[in-house]
């Protein structure tokens, strides 16, 4: 089928950077279940079978159409599973089960061209499927970097045939972990690193005449990973390409963590049209990956229907125009704010504000879920590892002693009444700030909309660097109405902090729904203006939801954009066939005993794919490198090779020691 007609974006990486608008990639055909073009988002997993063991990667792919994949992905590491695939596939077809079938292959280009004649679809690395890493700088002149392109074209041509001959679609996967040693020598560890390794494979197959292709650019981290999609997409339309986008978080881990980084990563380019199939990458079972996945991508088939019939949202009387967007979309910086009160904006971290004014204020253990322990032994606080930076009353009163340190939130009305306004700040609406009222000296924050910003009120503001904005959204698509109000702030040179607030009201559905429905929702809408550097605060609002569950999640998303460290990261991959231990059971007894680490990055990796790549990231790695072996990594570095599983985690704590980096559990608390 013929690709759209394609122009130059005036998002410069999507349609549109104030309104929802998918970008209309080119169809690729892959089994009977086609992707790209008008087609939906599609869904997919991966097994974590041992590819030889027939049955039970049948059962597990089962598994998984059940739960919601739409295409299959199964290892093949060397041309014996590569062969087996077939039968894979026979008694899946046999069961009834159409679902296309993908092929990973990295490093062995033999397996590639056997797969390429069974499955639907193969998967291949640009950075090593005839690349080598072995962190080697390598100085190239042009002719010899040529050279290595031709020798690369040779090497990859004839699985480029066979894929053209049997109808086989591919996917070029850039992985960040994984990038050659040729691409980190010319580019470095960059978003156009990831995209130069997969646009030279691409332009090898427009060379040959062959477009059934699927691009993806995978990362741990989910602001490069951002990044280089975004790129990607310019730099393709720049060159006349619109592939399908494969969209995914390598290596997010499991439970919230997994949840929200994936979310941030996955859900910020939805949030922008962009992304034609997506899986989401958890350190659990495959089937529990899809369910993730289709609660991502829903938001977007309502969004697309409900935006041809409302036309209610980003109606501000004037937008800002793509020339006058400062932000650089490829890299992060911070927007720049003044401190207000020397603890919110500037250079601080983001802060966390939590809403209790409908909680029980008569119990010390309201606190509890904002972080701050009471112990009536002592008759003081004792503040956890994500303990909230405001805490809003609302109209109410507390009827007991707060912390010394916490900064408490009152509508003004209620605030003017304060005896005692130590640490106590008012919350005005935009129209009572700009009356006649009796300002704070310290901090005043003020709830505004987007569309204020265009309003007489907003220019009567009276400015001073006590003032903080709270940027709330009613609006479909909320992000983008509130991103309108972060350019216009740039474009009006405005140094105002903002606290963003996102308020959710769920469908009725049991807790558990609720929590992941709030971790993916608020991840997506908050971690897109934050992966950008806006928001120098968040504030979750959830009637339906735990305040304790909305804290943990609010800090996650902070994590998750690398806006604040809360707490221990884990870079835990999904495992797959390739895989060379327990990953779920492994990651939990490593997390069990260094979670108190508060700012480390330890990754767990199944093999050495993307392993050491991955760590390049992570301070510590753990990585299985053959049966019952595993590697420990200092960053890229190597430190001990092939000791015992039995041994790992308590060397792994060891070296953590040495480098002065272990804290005691109990002094951590």
């Amino acid at each position: 089928m013929n690709a759209p007609a394609i122009k130059l974006l005036p998002g410069r990486y999507c349609n549109s950077l104030t309104k929802y608008s998918r970008f209309v990639t080119r169809e690729v055909n892959i089994g009977d279940v086609p992707m790209g073009g008008n087609n939906p988002i599609r869904i997919q997993s991966m097994t974590t079978t041992d590819t030889m063991d027939t049955m039970g990667t049948v059962e597990q792919s089962i598994r998984m159409i059940n739960a919601g994949c739409e295409y299959v992905r199964i290892t093949a590491p060397s041309i014996k599973e590569a062969q087996n695939l077939a039968e894979i596939k026979k008694q899946l077809r046999q069961r009834g089960y159409t679902a296309p079938l993908v092929a990973d292959i990295h490093f062995t280009p033999n397996a590639a061209e056997v797969a390429a004649r069974i499955v639907e679809k193969v998967r291949v690395n640009p950075g090593n499927y005839a690349d080598k890493k072995k962190f080697d700088q390598i100085e190239y002149t042009d002719l010899q970097y040529q050279g290595e392109l031709e020798r690369i074209y040779q090497k990859f041509t004839p699985l480029v045939k066979i894929c053209k001959e049997y109808g086989t679609a591919m996917r070029i996967g850039t992985n960040h972990g994984s990038l050659s040693d040729r691409i980190m020598s010319r580019y470095g560890d960059t978003p156009q690193g990831m995209v130069e390794s997969a646009m030279e494979f691409m332009r090898m197959c427009e060379t040959l005449n062959y477009y059934n292709l699927v691009v993806s650019m995978k990362s741990s981290n989910p602001q490069v990973m951002v990044q280089a999609y975004r790129l990607l997409v310019e730099t393709m339309v720049a060159e006349g390409m619109n592939y399908p986008l494969h969209l995914g978080v390598t290596e997010a881990g499991d439970g919230e963590d997994g949840r929200i980084k994936s979310a941030v990563g996955i859900g910020t380019l939805l949030e922008d049209g962009l992304g034609d199939t997506v899986r989401v990458s958890l350190t659990e079972e495959p089937e529990a990956e899809a369910p993730v996945a289709i609660a991502l991508v829903e938001r977007y088939v309502k969004r697309s229907q409900e935006s041809k019939t409302k036309n209610q949202e980003n109606t501000h009387n004037s937008q800002p125009t793509t020339q006058n967007f400062k932000h650089n979309p490829y890299e992060y910086k911070k927007r720049q704010t003044y401190e207000a009160n020397a603890f919110i904006g500037g250079h601080m971290v983001p802060r966390v504000v939590i809403d209790l004014s409908k909680e029980n204020l008569k119990d010390t253990s309201v606190l509890n879920s904002a972080g701050y322990i009471y112990s009536p032994l002592l008759d003081k606080y004792n503040m956890a590892e994500q303990s909230v930076d405001f805490v809003f009353f609302g109209n109410e009163l507390p009827s007991f002693n707060l912390p010394s340190n916490l900064k408490q939130l009152y509508n003004y009305q209620a605030w003017q009444k304060l005896a005692d306004k130590t640490l106590c700040h008012p919350v005005f609406t935009l129209k009572e700030y700009v009356g006649d009222v009796d300002r704070s000296s310290s901090l005043n924050l003020v709830t505004l909309k987007s569309a204020d910003i265009d309003s007489d009120e907003f220019g009567s503001l009276p400015f001073s660097n006590s003032l903080v904005f709270i940027l709330e959204t009613d609006a479909l698509h909320g992000m983008a109405d509130q991103r309108i109000f972060f350019f216009k702030m740039e474009e009006l040179e405005l140094e105002v902090p903002v606290i963003i607030k996102r308020s959710y009201v769920f469908e009725p559905q049991d807790s558990e729904l609720r929590t992941q429905n709030l971790q993916l929702q608020s991840a997506t809408d908050l971690g897109a203006l934050l992966i950008d550097g806006f928001g120098d605060g968040i504030w979750i609002d959830v009637p339906q939801v735990d305040t304790k569950i909305i804290t943990s999640t609010a800090f996650g998303i902070l994590q998750a954009t690398r806006s604040r460290i809360s707490k221990t990261e884990y870079i835990s991959c999904p495992s797959c066939g390739r895989t060379l231990f327990d990953l779920m059971v492994t990651t939990q007894m490593i997390r069990s005993r260094t979670s108190h680490l508060k700012g480390l990055k330890i990754g767990i990796m199944g093999c050495i794919v993307n392993g050491p790549g991955e760590m390049a990231d992570a301070d510590y790695g753990y990585v299985g490198s053959g049966t019952d072996k595993i590697t420990l990594y200092r960053g890229k570095e190597a430190v001990k090779k092939n000791i015992s599983a039995a041994n790992a985690l308590d060397e792994l704590i060891g070296i953590i020691r040495e480098d002065g980096n272990w804290i005691e559990p109990s002094l951590a608390e």
